[in-house]
């Protein structure tokens, strides 16, 4: 997200704010990061922290988005630059020299960043005390925060709760509430109607409901707790004016914890899920003027694709459902919950469905991988599935395979057809949904091919597909997307579904 920074008022600034300073006076940066590196403060009218998207479709080289991604998942809270630059294959001198080039700050710089936007949310959004905000976003404690915020924002955190805006009031009944903001336009109802046929039953509930009132309600661990967290639309969203970007353009998280130390990276998880910071506007620009997939672009301007919460959660959810239907494979998925996740007694009213209770947390690569082929076996999968399944779990847990690697699509899609039973099928669609990339494309889906079936008047191969889909790079998996969105208005098992001649072993 590019801002714009006054050398008079020592301010950084949104593209809408409504202040009007003189363009000599005004720098521009590609990120609100490089312009607090420059001296700069974020505004107080516009609230440029609180935008989605801040560092997100930079242009920059893979080492640098690799260590990007890390970042935004935490891992400068317990590693130094030493070990984040050794994961993306450099020195800790030539990845600060990168960052300093592409991105206008060091890897620390943007993590220390990072925790001081966090803490001022919370200091916005809630009365949480001091201490307990420095825990919740990562610092050692109130004192280092202090001093972040002060090196980020000018002012203290006592002052900067002093200036919360009329009406910007907690509220902590039920939960702490917090805010995810998107870049518009966001459909939050197709990511509903994504995931409602999709749930591992006591992990995750959706409720849909046409009205407004849909929620996506699921378990995770945070510190070692469990907890519950949920989300949905503001519930005054539909009073709230268009134009105010600071209250419309967001969802409400709500989140039901025994302690608030660390909840950074699960609001971060969120938003990579819900693909809150990627910008539709770049895909929807190479993709509307298409003769075939164009008009679904048109009909969907919202449309975003679904990523991961958990990677390796939404990895064994795609191996697991090869071949079968979305509701077989959720049946099975939560057999796997159910036998080897952590079971939780969850509080009553965050259960959107009272016949479907949340009860357990997904089991990690590690529980998988010690459960070995006779574990698995034993919950009715077949020989092959249990190979994928427990080969895949090895690969994660002894770091042979990185989940959170951002190597490009075919080196990702060549080294996860390695594990057995990983064919191309599965390893687009962990590309897209676990990896976040872009240009993923499984052509071999049955959903897939009868959404383009329809398009073009008559049966489509999955090599027709491939070809295709040609000019829809490099945003093939937003054209997935929509061609399963499409095919989901007619079926509501469409979508995520290999083909059974597809070559998935």
């Amino acid at each position: 997200m590019q801002v714009s920074a006054v050398r008079t008022t020592g301010i950084y600034c949104r593209a809408d704010c409504s202040a009007q300073p003189l363009p000599h006076n005004v720098t521009h940066y590609s990120n609100p990061v490089a312009a607090e590196v420059n001296g700069f403060r974020p505004c107080l009218r516009c609230h440029p922290e609180r935008r989605a998207g801040s560092l997100a479709d930079l242009d920059v080289p893979a080492p640098v988005e690799a260590a990007l991604l890390r970042i935004n998942d935490g891992y400068l809270d317990d590693h130094d630059e030493e070990a984040l630059a050794a994961h993306v294959g450099y020195s800790a001198r030539q990845l600060r020299r990168l960052f300093e080039h592409h991105v206008g700050a060091t890897p620390t710089t943007i993590a220390r960043s990072r925790r001081a936007h966090f803490a001022r949310c919370l200091i916005d959004d809630t009365d949480l005390t001091f201490g307990e905000i420095a825990r919740a976003a990562g610092f050692g404690g109130p004192r280092q925060m202090h001093r972040a915020m002060t090196s980020v924002f000018c002012f203290t955190p006592t002052e900067l709760r002093s200036k919360r805006r009329q009406g910007e009031r907690p509220h902590l009944d039920g939960g702490l509430v917090l805010t995810v903001p998107y870049l518009a336009p966001f459909d939050f109802e197709a990511f509903i109607s994504h995931q409602a046929v999709r749930a591992i039953p006591g992990v995750e509930a959706v409720s849909a409901d046409p009205g407004g009132g849909s929620s996506y309600v699921r378990s995770f661990s945070a510190c070692g707790h469990p907890g519950i967290a949920e989300l949905a639309k503001p519930p005054d969203a539909a009073t709230v004016p268009a134009g105010d970007g600071d209250n419309h353009n967001q969802l409400q998280l709500r989140l039901h914890l025994p302690t608030y130390d660390s909840i950074i990276d699960a609001v971060s998880r969120c938003r990579a899920m819900l693909g809150t910071d990627d910008d539709p506007s770049i895909a929807e620009a190479a993709l509307v003027d298409d003769p075939l997939i164009g008009p679904l672009v048109r009909q969907a301007p919202g449309l975003r694709v679904p990523r991961s919460w958990d990677r390796f959660e939404t990895a064994v959810r795609i191996v697991v459902n090869q071949q079968i239907s979305l509701a077989a494979a959720s049946t099975m998925r939560g057999r796997i919950a159910q036998r080897f996740g952590t079971p939780f007694d969850a509080p009553s009213e965050c259960c959107v469905d009272q016949q479907v209770p949340l009860t357990h947390l997904f089991p990690g690569a590690a529980h998988l991988a010690d459960a070995g082929p006779s574990g698995l076996a034993a919950l009715g999968f077949t020989r092959r599935r249990v190979d994928t399944i427990v080969g895949l779990s090895e690969a994660v847990a002894s770091g042979e395979l990185d989940l959170s690697a951002a190597d490009p699509l075919d080196d990702t899609v060549a080294r996860l057809c390695e594990l057995p039973g990983i064919g191309p099928w599965t390893a687009h669609l962990m590309a897209m949904r676990v990896f976040g990339a872009d240009d993923a494309f499984p052509a071999s889906d049955l959903g897939l091919r009868r959404a383009a079936e329809r398009l073009v008047g008559h049966p489509v191969t999955a090599g027709e597909l491939e070809t295709l889909a040609e000019p829809w790079r490099p945003y093939r998996s937003w054209a997935a997307q929509h061609l399963w969105h499409a095919a989901g208005k007619s079926s509501p098992t469409s979508g995520d579904k290999p083909s059974t001649t597809g070559s998935n072993s």
